[in-house]
């Protein structure tokens, strides 16, 4: 079954499918969005798929490409500070939300990437590994994916000594190098961070 033809399955019964997908659980820094995306039945993307299984180049051509074809769309996001508040697994589900509720089209059914579902006023569906099995999932997981890989490269110009252009807030190696040279910036998530104070002797 190809991913459009997984859309289908849901169309013989709702008129307007609506994908849902987030980007950023698990950077240090950062805030986490997230896209939503209602294609016609008869839009068919080829090359769409899982964000992370497409190499950057591509994610930017499909961009264009979904943004152009979508019935609908949104991305939105929720904020470090909301993060820090209410958590991350909340915020995924609250920029969900809101990129859902942002549209000016109102989808009958919502396919959620992942196993729990945001509060929504149509139904909901939790899709584990949707983005993989739906086009209207994979577009927006690459809509979310570019849209924050933007913001991360925006965040470099404001903080350059981290060097966020190259690890996008990931934990990796340089990232950590980073952190231990220059501290925290406004954008890193305190809470992400507790693991890597407790391993340092130097904690804050």
């Amino acid at each position: 079954m190809t991913l459009s033809e997984f859309d289908d399955t849901y169309r013989e019964k709702y008129d307007l499918v609506c994908g849902c997908d987030e980007a950023g659980r698990g950077p240090l820094a950062g805030d986490v969005f997230a896209a939503a995306v209602i294609f016609d039945k008869y839009t068919v993307i080829e090359g769409v798929n899982d964000s992370k299984k497409l190499t950057a180049k591509k994610r930017e051509e499909l961009f264009d490409e979904i943004v152009d074809k979508a019935l609908d769309f949104s991305i939105q996001c929720a904020t470090v500070e909301e993060i820090e508040k209410f958590n991350i697994l909340n915020c995924a589900m609250l920029a969900m939300k809101r990129a859902v509720e942002a549209m000016k089209t109102r989808p009958d059914i919502c396919l959620i990437d992942g196993n729990k579902t945001p509060d929504l006023e149509c139904e909901t569906v939790a899709v584990v590994k949707g983005d993989a099995k739906s086009q209207a999932v994979a577009a927006a997981s690459i809509l979310a994916k570019v849209a924050r890989d933007r913001y991360m490269l925006e965040m470099a110009k404001q903080y350059p000594q981290y060097q966020f252009e190259k690890h996008k807030g990931y934990g990796t190696k340089l990232h950590y190098q980073m952190l231990d040279m220059y501290g925290e910036s406004p954008i890193h998530r305190p809470s992400f961070l507790k693991k890597y104070y407790a391993k340092r002797s130097d904690k804050p």
